[in-house]
């Protein structure tokens, strides 16, 4: 596994966590961040579980290293799905993702967590498609405006549509667009006004490798 930025942290549990959380909704607030109510799975570099941590502690001061995924999806001619973000997304919101990136649950595969995001957030059931796959991974460290970061160990899945019908949670998704994939790599200062998120971008870029 390559490492596009390399940088030493150590995984906070216990109070120490539920103090980065606090600290990251602000002492006393009366609503928090949901993040807060939810865990996400630290991982060393070689993506070995190193137990659970707090979702927005893990995203946010110099973070916490984390095992997520993102699944790129496809239609038959080739094109990806671009998902605009949520403006109510913490992080990278209205920014375009390729397509559905989250995080695995404890004792969660990679695929199933997956085939969860993608009912979840576009309503596309494992019958619209038969080749869901691990193609890749990769961890980065990112940081984003003044909001917080992500320091994940990223898989990558692929998955091909037989039927392209979507039912996409406004409250996750945006917008959607159709785009093709190798013109979209070969020429992305044309697609540049649509702030694509940092993980779709290298997950792309080492796919044409």
């Amino acid at each position: 596994m390559s490492t596009d930025e390399d940088r030493s942290a150590s995984a906070e549990s216990g109070s120490e966590t539920e103090s980065a959380a606090e600290s990251a909704t602000g002492a006393g607030a009366e609503a928090p961040h949901e993040n807060a109510n939810q865990d996400v799975i630290a991982v060393d570099e070689d993506d070995e579980p190193q137990g659970l941590v707090n979702r927005l502690a893990a995203h946010t001061g110099e973070g916490i290293r984390h095992r997520a995924f993102t699944c790129l999806v496809f239609d038959r001619e080739g094109r990806i799905l671009l998902a605009q973000r949520a403006p109510t997304k913490r992080l990278w919101d209205t920014c375009w993702d390729g397509t559905v990136a989250s995080h695995p649950v404890e004792g969660q595969s990679q695929k199933d967590a997956t085939r969860q995001r993608l009912e979840e957030e576009l309503g596309v059931t494992p019958t619209q498609y038969d080749d869901l796959r691990v193609t890749d991974k990769f961890e980065y460290k990112r940081y984003y405006e003044n909001a917080g970061l992500e320091w994940e160990v990223c898989a990558v899945l692929k998955v091909t549509l037989g039927d392209t019908a979507l039912d996409p949670d406004e409250e996750e998704i945006a917008g959607m667009l159709w785009a093709d994939y190798d013109h979209l790599h070969d020429h992305p200062q044309w697609y540049r006004q649509l702030r694509l998120c940092p993980w779709f971008e290298i997950a792309m870029r080492r796919d044409f490798a």
